[in-house]
């Protein structure tokens, strides 16, 4: 069997087959410390429960180091330790194995689909001013636009902004949404919703008059329909919804982008266990936990106005509350952005001077303060309150979990590499070598199998890990994990800028020591690839100097 790049859930398969057990008992270390003594752990205490007095047969044992597969990295020996037993990978073989040459992936098969998914975001049909309460759920729709997109899956965002109203907040925060007017068909779409309320007989048309509110054309009882159908997870005091213009406008184009959403041949979202439609897209509405009443409201009116099976995949994905401490008045999104750009100026003079003030540095502060501003809003969880302090300074450029942390070291990298090719430009080294003639043995520093094994060999099931959406067992609400993307970063920041700050990469200019810098030099490219690909699904383009 071919070997082809290694990945820890292969490599944990194959782990916990050869004990013979269904259990999964073997864990991946992580910490430092441990990393020290062994790679996979398989702890006494899962033993004990899988195995009579914990004895794991011999035999077992011994076949562990002679693991073989296409995903399943290079196994030393197996040890019983007091902490359970113990594997540690061939390190050198899994330097190789991860930064030498990959066998070129097969092409797709023709016409093989992924599914697709609408993105419905009602916070920008809302007010005229977005709060920082609506950019959240806005940048988490976003972000999770771009991750469901790096697994292959159609993406349609869903309201179109219109000219009416300024998005420069969107456009400055690298917000990337479709702009659009609407159209013919949507009109069809809002007349054919309007003949269908006539014949619902939850619905009852309003004439406008003493005792009806104003735009109202149509009131409907969705506490019965909710009723009968069985529905779960609902507000039960979702009972008189009176319908306006607008809430068929919203349900038209709504309606629109699931009739664009490309026919699947496999699942809606196969890196999900949602249930398998194969002409029908999933329906995300992203919203904030003050909007969840109102949407639910949609969400049942459209299912009663459209029973198919597309209505009936419809999940909502809350976020928490944004609190912002002591604002003297009510702050809008526009007012929070400028308020941590200017943060960030004072923060990068601070810490570079009169650099700062370049005009150069124009771009350099914008994206700082995007980066520190997603960071803020998506490493934490959805669910979770957000608390924005606006009073105080808590914009850095020095604290180690901020977006402009992340956005420091990944510019590191490129100092790096612009300063290794200026060498090289001028005869001081020679060219790095193709990575077939490089020897990875060399890298012998804990911090480089860290850097290795908890970032670069994780990476690319971080993101599909990023990119799920599990449905709940019952009821409407989904939960998703779009907060690792930003802490996978923030850790990597971490450790490779302790690794950095101890090790000195360009050494000197000797023969005998080009060996250890070339394969350093290798590995730390790879940590800037994935610094890159991890950054655009946040939509940071990389800095080349701060």
């Amino acid at each position: 069997m071919g070997e082809g790049r290694p990945g820890v859930a292969a490599t944990l398969r194959a782990l916990n087959g050869a004990l013979g057990r269904p259990a999964a008992l073997w864990v991946k270390e992580s910490g430092a410390r441990n990393l020290r003594h062994r790679d996979f752990l398989a702890p006494r205490a899962a033993l004990s429960a899988a195995f009579p007095g914990g004895q794991v047969p011999p035999e077992a044992v011994s076949a562990v180091p002679s693991l073989r597969g296409p995903a399943v990295l290079p196994l030393g020996s197996c040890q019983q330790t007091p902490a359970g037993l113990a594997v540690q990978v061939r390190r050198p073989e899994a330097f190789q194995r991860l930064l030498g040459p990959l066998p070129v992936p097969a092409p797709p098969a023709a016409g093989m689909r992924t599914g697709c998914v609408v993105l419905h975001c009602p916070a920008l049909r809302g007010p005229a001013a977005l709060r920082p309460r609506h950019l959240r759920s806005v940048l988490l729709a976003d972000h999770l636009a771009q991750l469901l997109r790096a697994q292959g899956v159609g993406v349609r965002l869903v309201p179109a902004l219109t000219e009416e109203r300024s998005w420069d907040v969107l456009r400055q925060l690298r917000i990337c949404w479709p702009s659009g007017s609407g159209g013919s068909s949507l009109t069809d779409a809002v007349s054919a919703l309007k003949a269908a309320l006539g014949r619902c007989p939850c619905a009852a048309a309003c004439e406008q008059g003493p005792g009806t509110a104003e735009g109202v054309i149509f009131k409907v009882h969705l506490k019965s329909f909710v009723e009968q159908q069985g529905l779960v997870g609902y507000d039960p005091n979702l009972d008189l919804l009176l319908v306006m213009e607008g809430t068929l406008w919203s349900l038209a184009e709504l309606q629109e982008a699931v009739l664009q959403c490309p026919v699947s041949d496999s699942p809606a979202l196969p890196a999900s266990r949602f249930p398998s439609q194969s002409s029908c897209c999933s329906i995300i509405h992203v919203v904030n936990c003050e909007e969840e009443f109102q949407q639910q409201q949609l969400d049942v009116l459209w299912r009663i106005l459209d029973p198919g099976a597309h209505t009936a995949l419809q999940k909502h994905l809350v976020c928490g509350p944004v609190k912002v401490t002591n604002p003297s008045s009510p702050i809008g999104a526009d007012q929070y952005f400028q308020l941590r750009k200017r943060q960030m100026y004072e923060a990068s003079v601070i810490k570079y001077g009169e650099l700062a003030q370049d005009e150069a540095w124009t771009e350099v502060i914008d994206t700082l303060t995007v980066a520190a501003i997603r960071f803020e809003m998506l490493s934490t969880a959805h669910r979770s309150q957000i608390t924005l302090d606006l009073e105080n300074n808590s914009i850095s450029t020095k604290g180690t979990k901020s977006g402009a942390f992340v956005m420091y070291n990944c510019a590191r990298l490129a100092t790096l590499f612009d300063t290794f090719q200026r060498a090289v430009e001028r005869g001081t080294y020679p060219p790095l070598p193709p990575v077939s003639e490089l020897n990875f043995s060399c890298l012998r520093e804990q911090g480089e199998w860290l850097l290795l094994f908890n970032y670069l060999l994780p990476f690319p099931e971080v993101l599909q890990q990023a990119a799920q959406l599990p449905p709940p067992s019952k009821g409407i609400r989904i939960t998703a994990n779009t907060e690792t993307v930003c802490k996978f970063l923030i850790q990597l920041s971490m450790d490779f800028s302790s690794y950095y700050n101890r090790v000195h990469i360009l050494g000197e200019p000797f023969p005998h020591l080009f060996d250890q810098m070339f394969a350093r030099l290798q590995l730390l490219g790879a940590v800037r690839d994935v610094f890159h690909s991890a950054l655009a699904t946040l939509h940071l383009p990389p800095l080349s100097q701060i």
